[in-house]
């Protein structure tokens, strides 16, 4: 099981800001200066089984009245990625036509080969006549190839039906605030996790959420938390946690009360939690707060916390040996 205590930081791509010249109705050629480019220095392109399709953007700051034709080449020596095995160039040659400002390199990616935990590049180089080419824009870019898998919630965190009845699956919850606040000493709790059902009494898998999950005695025994997962986009799937839900009381870590005895929680405002469909875990920043009377009373602050799933059988091994947490043998 892994134990990450770090904040996953996520490489975004720098992106090059491009002004493109204004054309007339009835253009035939501009005497604008031609440069021909990337649009980027760098991009990540997600990987998808079903979409492993590249195209990775050369533009142009004028339009001409012929087509144009530019030499694209792979520098072996800055890439990770192996030609034919983690990707295929379709073509080393692209061509922006007639009255066009751009088009795109393709590059057909290996789903298959590549590994989600270590994305790999192709450093791409333009090969076009130094008179469309300047040092102050993108004559080379960086292809960063991330697979992205497949998002299904029920196998992320690991649903079973037994007997007829669905269940859900446990998490090692981490916590920095059980890390600074625990009366016990405790950082870590076995939580249980299983989808926000749809109707009162679900009976099937499609009785219940999609999107949803209700994490039991997530810092404390006896209250519940909602998590919300956004995985539309592939390279940048979040979760949420609703605002104004209760996560433990006051008196169980602060040994006083300050407000109306209960710690509320939301997502927090200064960063972005993430989760891995690779890895079946999820870093979640969340903000603790107190209110007095329904108005604001202060923030307890902003803390990172590590949701990591595991099996049943860890799960169970974990709580024998004395993880805190909820457990319940009748959900096996």
């Amino acid at each position: 099981m892994k134990k990450v205590f770090g904040y996953l930081i996520v490489l975004t791509g720098i992106l090059s800001t491009l002004s493109v010249t204004s054309c007339r109705e009835e253009y035939i050629t501009y005497s604008d200066r031609e440069y021909v480019m990337f649009a980027d220095t760098m991009k990540i392109y997600a990987v998808q089984k079903d979409a492993s399709e590249v195209l990775v953007p050369l533009v142009s700051t004028v339009a001409t009245d012929y087509d144009r034709t530019f030499a694209v080449r792979v520098i072996d020596v800055e890439g990770q990625a192996i030609d034919r095995f983690h990707y295929s160039l379709e073509s080393n040659t692209a061509t922006i036509k007639s009255g066009e400002l751009g088009t795109s390199v393709k590059i057909l990616a290996d789903y298959e080969n590549l590994d989600p935990e270590n994305p790999v590049y192709v450093s791409l180089e333009l090969v076009a006549p130094d008179a469309v080419k300047s040092d102050l824009f993108a004559n080379r870019t960086k292809v960063v190839l991330q697979r992205v898998d497949p998002f299904v919630l029920e196998d992320f965190i690991g649903e079973k039906e037994i007997d007829g009845r669905i269940y859900g699956g446990w998490c090692v919850f981490s916590s920095m605030f059980l890390y600074q606040y625990s009366l016990t000493g405790d950082y870590q709790r076995l939580v249980y996790c299983e989808r926000k059902p749809l109707k009162k009494n679900p009976q099937t898998k499609e009785d219940l959420s999609d999107d949803t999950i209700i994490c039991h005695n997530w810092l404390i025994d006896g209250k519940d938390i909602e998590m919300v997962f956004h995985p539309d986009d592939p390279l940048n799937q979040y979760i949420t946690v609703p605002e104004g839900q209760t996560a433990s009381d006051e008196g169980s870590f602060f040994g006083i009360t300050y407000g109306d005895d209960r710690i509320l929680v939301k997502s927090s405002s200064l960063y972005t939690s993430n989760f891995m469909t690779w890895g079946r875990y999820l870093y979640a920043w969340v903000e603790l707060y107190v209110e007095t009377l329904g108005e604001p009373y202060g923030s307890v602050g902003h803390f990172y916390n590590i949701m990591e799933f595991v099996s049943d059988a860890e799960a169970r091994r974990l709580f024998d040996e004395g993880m805190p947490g909820y457990f319940d043998y009748k959900k096996l």
